[in-house]
């Protein structure tokens, strides 16, 4: 008699098998049997033609920080993720010498948004030192799904070199050595990948960038090769010249081309598979064919190479809570601190307004800060910014810009934006496009996704706290691309599906999930499509010292098991707290 058995459901196995009618039968947290299942069990959950599916693995997230805090991980969980890979990007808190605290909150606040007052007040610092020991401490703890943790490049040149990681200084003899040693024990450990960053956007608080940005060849072919000493592990980078050209940053000398021929040498000399981000950026919106194209070149020749796309557009988030065209003028700024229905009543002043939109923006005293990045975007490019309401809508056409709606009233646009924002007692959101949107649609993604060697990924879970929330982007392929696309082609469910559970768990060695065959991991969705729904985003003041973030729920999830625990029922969180730790190699 199984444990439980899951009844009428259209399977989807994630082994990109067409949809199936069939039971799912779960006996000691591992997948029994699929088929007709007779008889009784100890517990029946009725799909009644549900699609029933692996839950999600999400291979780029940033909980590194927030793991040793919260056990929910609510916008992921609330999403069908099961298993969340963290430490991506170059960035992490392992290994942190005791004087190094700061720096690694500094690089943490920079490249991924995620306050720095939360991080010092949530984490236990001083809890470890080494990868190892982080990874004690996590294994001591329960969540609502599985982590998984990488080995960022910028705390271990940290740990390593000190105040001569920053810059563009290469590591010496010692310095390789030490690292080599530190990343193949982290690696023994449990770590299950190395993450690095090329990009010269990526910068901290105090505008240095991360260290690593600027290693030569050998240093990563060093770490490559100790990570292959570990045991075996995935190098995720984020590749030079990955946005385009991004204005206020100075172009990146070294070409995405160049920087994936790179990782097919690194990969065939060592054995490593090696993921990287692509993306559509606006300055270059024709080369991701060409990457595609080179990347099963390069793995025709002995590489393993796997792009990690989005579904949808990769998209930053403006409201009055959050960040804004408005962020700097000097007048928002003086009322920025004000509770927020006494801000949004001295905003809805006509004095207060024609101040604000008369003046001009004060740099942020911290350089890396995304205060000085984003207010010029959003005043900038009215013409990628999109009201986000309920249906929230990710492929919009041009004519639904804010631009072209204060046109069509005769309006001037940033005024336009300012009257939008107060919107919903100033709770209204907008969205602006920062990449894969060059051509208007969302046809490039599909094109990506379609890819033989890419897998789905991007979320960020955890990250941009308050600019971007895309940790729903799972819930949102489903539904677009399956259901709901008016504006081209759909992709097939079984894709779709293979590309969130297989792809990503066989991407990072993780050998025990991602299909729901027998003797797998029960972790499973059980997913009403046909009423599955987004929620808009909405921002929460719940993180450590009253930070606030950015979370999107969705609708449509009758059930979701971790390791044949239920931990959601019905788009609630069950309090089941059966997530672990999941270690390189299981």
């Amino acid at each position: 008699m199984h444990d439980i058995v899951i009844r009428g459901g259209q399977v989807v196995d994630g082994t990109g098998r067409a949809p199936f009618s069939a039971d799912v039968g779960i006996s000691a947290g591992l997948i029994a049997e699929v088929g007709t299942i007779p008889g009784a069990a100890h517990r029946v959950i009725a799909a009644d033609g549900a699609l029933v599916t692996p839950g999600w693995v999400d291979a780029h997230t940033h909980y590194d920080g927030q793991v040793t805090w919260d056990d929910a991980l609510e916008g992921s969980a609330a999403n069908g993720v099961t298993t969340a890979v963290m430490g991506n990007c170059g960035v992490g808190f392992a290994p942190c010498a005791p004087d190094a605290t700061a720096e690694l909150i500094d690089l943490m606040e920079g490249v991924e948004d995620i306050p720095g007052t939360a991080l010092w007040e949530g984490m236990p610092w001083g809890a470890w030192e080494t990868f190892p020991e982080y990874l004690d401490f996590l294994d001591r703890r329960q969540y609502s799904i599985d982590i998984a943790a990488q080995l960022a490049h910028g705390a271990l040149r940290f740990y390593v070199m000190g105040e001569r990681a920053v810059g563009e200084d290469d590591a010496t003899e010692a310095d390789l050595a030490q690292m080599a040693s530190l990343v193949e024990d982290a690696v023994r450990a449990g770590a299950i990948g190395f993450s690095s960053s090329r990009i010269r956007g990526h910068r901290s608080m105090s505008g240095h960038s991360v260290p690593g940005t600027f290693a030569p060849e050998d240093e990563l072919r060093v770490i490559a090769r100790a990570m292959a000493a570990g045991g075996g592990a995935t190098l995720q980078v984020i590749p030079s010249s990955a946005f385009g050209e991004v204005p206020g940053i100075a172009p990146d000398p070294i070409s995405l081309l160049d920087d994936i021929r790179m990782f097919g040498r690194i990969s065939r000399d060592t054995g490593v598979r090696v993921n990287f981000s692509m993306f559509q950026p606006s300055s270059a919106p024709e080369g991701w064919r060409n990457a595609l194209q080179l990347i099963s070149s390069e793995n025709s020749l002995g590489s393993h190479l796997q792009p990690m796309v989005a579904p949808r557009a990769i998209s930053s988030l403006t409201s009055l809570d959050g960040y804004h065209a408005f962020t700097l003028r000097p007048t928002f700024r003086r009322l920025a601190y004000l509770p927020h229905d006494k801000r949004v009543a001295e905003l809805r002043r006509p004095e207060i307004k024609a101040a604000i939109l008369s003046e001009s923006d004060v740099a942020h005293e911290q350089p890396g800060s995304m205060e000085n990045i984003l207010p010029p975007f959003f005043a900038n490019y009215l013409t990628m910014i999109f009201p986000l309401a309920d249906p929230v809508d990710y492929e919009p056409t041009a004519d639904k810009s804010i631009a072209a709606l204060a046109q069509q009233a005769g309006r001037d646009p940033l005024e336009y934006l300012y009257d939008y924002l107060l919107g919903q007692d100033g709770t209204a959101v907008a969205v602006f496009f920062s990449a894969n949107y060059a051509s208007g649609d969302l046809e490039a993604c599909r094109e990506m996704l379609l890819d033989p060697n890419s897998v789905w990924g991007l979320s960020d879970g955890g990250a941009h706290v308050r600019l971007a929330c895309d940790m729903a982007s799972a819930t949102f392929m489903l539904m677009h691309w399956t259901r709901d696309r008016t504006r081209g082609a759909h992709l097939p469910l079984e894709l779709l599906v293979a590309k969130a559970t297989s792809g990503p768990a066989d991407l990072y060695g993780i050998k025990d999930r991602g299909t729901l065959t027998p003797g797998m991991r029960a972790d499973v969705n059980i997913i009403d499509l046909e009423n599955l729904k987004l929620d808009p985003p909405k921002m929460y003041h719940d993180l450590p010292a009253g930070g606030s973030r950015y979370l999107q729920g969705s609708r449509g999830y009758l059930a979701t098991l971790v390791r044949g625990v239920q931990t959601r029922d019905h788009d609630r969180d069950t309090q089941e707290r059966p997530g672990r730790l999941v270690h390189a190699g299981r």
